[in-house]
Formats: C-alpha cells, structure tokens, sequence
C-alpha cells in the first residue's frame, strides 16, 4: 500500500462508526482494516465523483485524493451533491473537502486543484493503490487509461448522460484484464457532456455509487470483480446489462503491456 503508515486496529469509535459493515460475515474487520491502509484518487469532483467521493469517506478508506481543477457553478448544483450553494465559486476540490471532512474527519484528504498533463499524472497516480475515473471527456479517460496501464494501477471507470450510465473496471495487474481503450478505441469517438446532452441527477447517483462499492470490493477482496465486463444502466426503463469485455489483441495501449 501506498499509505505513510499501516494501521493495525481500530479506536472505539471507529469500531462504531463502521460496525455495520464490519458485521458482514465476508467483509468483517479485515475488511475494513484494507480500507484504512488503501489510498484511492478520485479524478473529478462532479456527478460522479460525488457520491463516490462521499461513500468511500463515510465507508472509512485511509486516504482520498480529490482531484478537478474546475469551480462550482450555480448549473453543477442539480446533481454534484457533494457542493451546495454556500461553495459557488469556490475551487470543486475545496468545496468537497470541506463536504467530506464534516462527513468523516478520520480520512487524510489530498487536495488537488490543477489540470495535469500526462507526465504529473502518471506522477501523482503512483502514490495510490486505486483510480476512480468520475471525468467528463474522453481526452482526461484515456490519458488516465494510459497512466494506470502503464503504472498497473486498478482503474474503475464510470460515465452517465442522458439517461444512460456505464461502469467497469480494469485491473492492469491482471494480464487478461481489457483497459478502457480496448472498449473506446482512441479516434473516433462522438464527444458528449452533460451540458450538450443534459443528465438525469440521481443517474449519476446511481453510477458513482457503484464505483464506489466497486472500488470497496476491489480494495477488500470480496465478492465478484467487474474485470472483464460493462455494465450498463438504461434509467428509463430500470434495465441492467451485462457485457462482456474482451482484452483487444491489437490495443495501441495495452496489448503490449
């Protein structure tokens, strides 16, 4: 792990606040100690990133980093619930510190307000164990494809428009695992955002929740992992699909990985 220290037991508070996950016979306190010792960045601060960014806090994971170089803007407020109208204006990582510190106070919190360019980011991704992908373009989703590859970073990756989401994940330690260009091959593809397009609010609810518990699950070794699949989320008509992801043989990114 990525972390300065790795903590071996739990205060009495935290064995309260955390107790009822704890509970869960394949979860229990081993659990919980990996999300202590588990540092995980967090690649926008938006309608993803919130939810995600506020249950990984509440659900007790060591370390956060919080990573936008945006502001909040008054149209930003239908659905990235992490800010409120009291942080207009203010920088997104800012905004969700302050959020997530009343939320938990016992998470270490990175604050990080740039738009970095590949070389920063493979820089800061290295000092993580995990990458949550909650951006917006497809620009920022393949260079962090490319960062975490090449760094064998797992990545869980979440979009939404309209009233469609998507999540997967891919685990470059994983030699079978396809990567986010095996999926979106890198020329080619329609830019959509939510400004064009519009997006239904508790859509993104709905996804980065998702990535959250992915990421739990990725970090704590439980249950089945999303390596391998695409699920997709038709809010419309309240449909699930399930597919599966194949890694690409000739992928420009990760076949020779």
């Amino acid at each position: 792990m990525t972390n300065n220290h790795t903590a071996l037991n739990f205060s009495d508070d935290e064995l309260l606040r955390y107790s009822r996950q704890i509970m869960l016979p394949a979860f229990d306190i081993a659990g919980q100690l990996a999300l202590k010792n588990a540092a995980v960045l967090i690649i926008g601060l938006g309608g993803l990133g919130s939810p995600a960014s506020m249950y990984l806090a509440a659900a007790g994971v060591g370390r956060l980093g919080l990573l936008d170089f945006d502001e909040v803007d008054l149209s930003n407020l239908q659905r990235q619930i992490v800010h409120g109208s009291d942080t207009l204006g203010q920088p997104k990582v800012s905004s969700a510190m302050r959020r997530l510190q009343q939320l938990n106070a016992l998470v270490e919190y990175d604050a990080i307000h740039e738009k970095l360019d590949e070389k920063a980011l493979a820089a800061l991704i290295a000092n993580y164990d995990m990458v949550l992908d909650c951006s917006d373009n497809f620009e920022t989703r393949f260079a962090v494809n490319r960062v975490c590859v090449a760094g064998k970073v797992p990545l869980v990756s979440g979009a939404a428009i309209r009233m469609e989401g998507q999540i997967s994940v891919f685990d470059a330690r994983d030699e079978d695992s396809p990567c986010y260009q095996c999926l979106y091959p890198e020329s080619g593809n329609e830019e959509l955002n939510c400004s064009q397009s519009g997006v239904m609010a508790p859509l993104v609810g709905v996804i980065g929740a998702m990535q959250a518990l992915e990421a739990i699950k990725l970090l704590a070794g439980i249950g089945e992992r999303s390596v391998g699949k695409l699920l997709i989320f038709d809010a419309m008509n309240m449909e699930w699909r399930r597919l599966k992801l194949g890694k690409d043989a000739s992928c420009r990114c990760c076949a020779s990985a």
